[in-house]
């Protein structure tokens, strides 16, 4: 295989490959350009998805496979794209089950990130958790909202989720303070 350079985006002191990434690098590899790229949702409904991908030959052997899951409640974006994130989520991974975009984790970038951003908010499967008490919001909670928006893909959904969640608990100054990461 080539010596091709991936871009890398460092979460947390730690390199990921992303999606795209692994995709631009499988088709323009000679071997591997004609492999096929196959998504079936095995579950699929209002709430809910699995997806499933698999990696073929052109004879149609199967080479790798990769799954991912997501909720549509589990996050802002995920309301509107939740299955276009987990098609995205399987490809990657089946694509790192192929040895793509591996040096440091299976995981991808944006599987990262998602992940992250989700601890960071509390998001469960039910969607985000309420807060806490009210007032002032303390410093650790500034530190994770500030951590989560500048980690967050999207940021105005990441401003958007904490304010949703925190907002009763963040003074202006403090709201106003965040969207300094979103700009």
């Amino acid at each position: 295989m080539s010596e091709y350079q991936f871009k890398v985006t460092n979460i947390r002191g730690k390199k990921y490959v992303e999606v795209n990434e692994r995709i631009k690098y499988l088709r323009q590899e000679p071997e591997l350009k004609d492999y096929s790229i196959l998504t079936e949702f095995t579950v699929l409904d209002s709430e809910m998805c699995v997806c499933k991908c698999t990696i073929a030959t052109p004879a149609g052997k199967v080479m790798a496979t990769g799954h991912a899951h997501e909720e549509r409640a589990s996050s802002n974006i995920n309301k509107t794209s939740y299955v276009e994130n987990c098609e995205t989520s399987a490809v990657g991974r089946a694509l790192a089950m192929l040895g793509i975009g591996i040096d440091t984790s299976i995981a991808s970038a944006n599987e990262v990130s998602e992940a992250i951003a989700k601890q960071e908010v509390g998001v469960t499967h039910n969607g985000p958790t309420k807060a806490a008490p009210k007032g002032n919001a303390p410093k650790d909670l500034m530190d994770k909202a500030v951590n989560f928006i500048k980690s967050s893909s999207n940021k105005q959904e990441a401003f958007d989720q904490i304010s949703k969640k925190y907002g009763s608990e963040l003074t202006e100054k403090q709201v106003e303070g965040l969207k300094k990461f979103v700009r």
